[in-house]
């Protein structure tokens, strides 16, 4: 018979093969950052840096205040633990992963191959760039501007050569070495990627189902939407295959979800079989919008009554909630949404904007007061600003000030707006 879970059920479900359910550590260490790994399978890169950059916060939300510094050696540096791909946007993932994309990287090369294609169009820079790599090693793309040919003609364009390097990434002849601040450098993928994991043999197949295995595990209950939306898996029919091959192992349970619905019928969900139901949620979690809690828009919605869109591209004056605000998490609710800046110049995290949530209840206010306290002190700011824009402002600040913050106010252009 098809199990039937209730919606708190669910997000209890989905937030527990997440990693919320474990306590936060008194010290963070690589080993934690490894354990969320295992758990997240990949860790989405944001180059917006108003807050904090994107791929900062899960740990953040899950692990609580931790060195920055830390993620930066065990991810940015030279490392034989993680390596940046297109696994869902752009990610780190393991890498002992790289043959399991590489049906992506040959769905680019096929999809580049044809003679009027950017890549044959552009020939003589990839090879050039392919050159340089190959005879020097990890290269910023600095680098090879500064040591560019500069003779007569016109095929050498820096454009393009930084286009020849995407363009080599994502058919997996370039990896990406490491990163200096933001910039990545890049190199020649069997100067990055071991031999043994290289040379590795695994099928569009069998890369699928493993990909839609460890989606389940990292979701506990999904949709068939949800786990292809997971590692942006477009063949649709090969996740149903896999998902069909899953539940005849016995790794996928069908169930049903009250509330999962589209059009008046129930939606088809799989509980993984290693999927754990806890008694309750207890946490609370300021969330990029790339979590995987929340990157999936129609999942959020579904799940926690999320609807959510990033509003960095809308004009400032159309804006609802603010230029990038992120979804707070208390207990099994998304319960608020905040708009956050560092003010470094004056040490100051400022709440731009703050808004309850559908699922808000009275006392909300103080854990998420905390979390921002706690954020303010991760990112190594003294004090707190809350403008007045938004329904939550208030008690926030008051919430803020009775913890014994320090706490100010400030004014946002949209609170004198008509």
């Amino acid at each position: 018979m098809t199990e039937t879970l209730s919606s708190p059920h669910a997000r209890r479900i989905a937030l527990a093969a997440q990693g919320f359910t474990r306590s936060r550590p008194a010290s963070v260490t690589a080993r934690h950052v490894h354990r969320v790994m295992d758990r997240l399978g990949v860790l989405q890169i944001d180059s917006v840096n108003v807050f904090a950059r994107s791929h900062y916060l899960p740990l953040f939300s899950r692990l609580g205040s931790y060195d920055p510094t830390l993620l930066d050696r065990v991810f940015l540096s030279r490392t034989t633990h993680y390596v940046e791909y297109l696994a869902h946007e752009a990610t780190f993932i393991p890498v002992a992963d790289w043959p399991l994309w590489r049906f992506r990287m040959d769905d680019f090369r096929r999809k580049w191959a044809d003679e009027d294609s950017w890549m044959s169009n552009n020939a003589r820079t990839v090879q050039w760039v392919q050159d340089e790599l190959r005879a020097r090693g990890p290269l910023r793309p600095a680098d090879l501007r500064d040591d560019a040919p500069r003779e007569r003609g016109t095929w050498w364009d820096w454009d393009e050569a930084k286009l020849a390097l995407e363009h080599l990434w994502r058919t997996g002849d370039v990896a990406v070495s490491g990163r200096r601040g933001f910039e990545r450098t890049y190199a020649l993928a069997d100067q990055v990627i071991p031999d043994v994991i290289r040379s590795r043999e695994i099928s569009r197949d069998e890369a699928i189902l493993e990909l839609t295995r460890r989606a389940a595990r990292s979701s506990g209950v999904a949709t068939q939407s949800d786990l292809a939306d997971y590692y942006r898996i477009r063949d649709r029919a090969a996740v149903a295959r896999s998902i069909t091959e899953l539940v005849d192992a016995g790794e996928l349970q069908p169930v049903q979800v009250r509330g999962w619905e589209h059009g008046g019928r129930p939606l088809r969900a799989w509980r993984h079989r290693d999927a754990v139901l806890p008694r309750k949620i207890e946490t609370a979690a300021v969330l990029t919008p790339f979590d995987p809690v929340v990157w999936f828009r129609d999942r959020a919605l579904r799940i926690f009554d999320l609807d959510y869109r990033i509003e960095i591209y809308v004009p400032a004056e159309k804006r609802r909630f603010g230029y990038y605000s992120l979804p707070v998490l208390v207990g099994d609710r998304i319960v608020a949404r905040v708009d956050l800046k560092a003010d470094r110049a004056t040490s100051t995290l400022q709440v731009q904007s703050a808004w309850w949530e559908p699922q808000a209840r009275p006392g909300d206010a103080e854990p998420v007061a905390a979390e921002l306290a706690l954020a303010a002190a991760w990112q190594g700011l003294e004090r707190v600003s809350v403008s007045g824009w938004g329904d939550a402002t208030a008690a926030l600040h008051d919430s803020l000030r009775g913890a014994g913050a320090q706490v100010h106010r400030h004014v946002h252009a949209r609170e004198s707006a008509p």
